[in-house]
């Protein structure tokens, strides 16, 4: 089940007034998501429910909200009742901390700083790769267009925006202008800027717009086993994508909830719940999961955020903010 709009409180009708002290355990919690993560957590859902009936008694609604992980971010601080929110960017996350939603050290509270699974960007081509797209320099070809979502609101394109970035600093021995140049001429190629990344593979799949889609290499790999008529490109280097998660305790604690999504992030963390985000083509942590899948998931070199840009907080600072690098690019 799928939960998108606004509470009361979002609508100005109301606000968190009664404390959970008050309360009892409620039987129904939101999860507030990123854009391409609906059939992720519909498969989830269930058997997290499944399992926290038979520990504890209680029957449980789990219901879901989608759409580009800042935008998520920006309704939760507008009113949206996430009792947890499972994003694909630590910076959307930090906001809510910042504004009291999130627990500051909310990067402790869960194994490998509260992310439970990882992907990269990665390439769809159409079959046959009529392009013969490799790597991150063919995207710049002339006779190639690009789609993938817009990095103002979409942690899905921040990820191909700095992928693309690290590339060509490696490729350009840390020439910081070269690899300017080269993000520049890339966005340049980008036909259509959705909002979010099911949006750009909307495009893609269903519009027919473009050469090459960007996005989690997950999403390309479902696509891909599902759809004929796509191939899979996964380039030679490319950058670690976390998928942060955390209760969002301002809103948890008023309802009673926090124990329950606690919980439902800890199940993420289970050999269950890692296998079925393996599932669905995520990279995940635990040991056994990763072996029973090591055929699934080509070698990449991944490089991180903090290796290349210092940290989520100087990439954005530099690149995303007001009048930073991208929006110099887009003018």
């Amino acid at each position: 089940m799928i939960r998108s709009t606004l509470t009361a409180a979002a609508l100005g009708l109301g606000a968190l007034t009664t404390p959970a002290a008050a309360q009892d355990a409620p039987d129904e919690i939101l999860n507030v998501s990123y854009d391409i993560a609906r059939e992720l957590y519909a498969a989830i859902n269930p058997a997290f429910i499944a399992q926290y009936e038979g520990e504890t008694g209680q029957e449980l609604t789990v219901d879901q909200s989608h759409a580009g992980s800042s935008k998520q971010a920006r309704a939760i601080l507008q009113g949206l009742q996430a009792d947890l929110v499972t994003f694909n960017q630590v910076l959307d996350i930090q906001i809510l901390a910042d504004q009291g939603f999130v627990a500051e050290d909310w990067q402790e509270q869960f194994p490998n700083n509260a992310s439970p699974y990882y992907s990269l960007p990665a390439f769809m081509v159409r079959e046959g790769n009529p392009k013969d797209i490799q790597d991150w320099g063919d995207l710049v070809e002339e006779d190639v267009s690009v789609i993938f979502p817009n990095p103002k609101t979409s942690g899905n394109a921040r990820y191909t925006y700095l992928a693309a970035w690290a590339y060509a600093l490696e490729e350009n021995d840390g020439d910081e202008e070269a690899a300017r140049a080269f993000v520049d001429e890339l966005l340049d190629h980008v036909e259509v800027f959705d909002t979010g990344g099911r949006g750009a593979t909307t495009t893609f799949t269903e519009r027919g717009i473009g050469d090459v889609l960007i996005t989690f290499e997950a999403e390309v790999l479902n696509i891909v086993e599902e759809t004929p008529g796509y191939e899979a490109v996964v380039p030679s280097q490319s950058l670690l994508a976390e998928f942060p998660v955390a209760v969002v305790e301002r809103v948890a604690d008023q309802r009673g909830s926090t124990e329950i999504a606690r919980s439902y992030l800890d199940y993420l963390y289970s050999t269950e719940g890692q296998e079925i985000i393996a599932g669905f083509n995520n990279r995940v942590h635990d040991e056994a999961v990763v072996e029973a899948n090591a055929d699934r998931f080509p070698e990449v070199d991944l490089v991180t955020v903090e290796e290349v840009f210092g940290s989520w907080e100087e990439a954005n600072e530099t690149h995303f903010a007001s009048g930073g690098e991208l929006d110099r690019m887009l003018r």
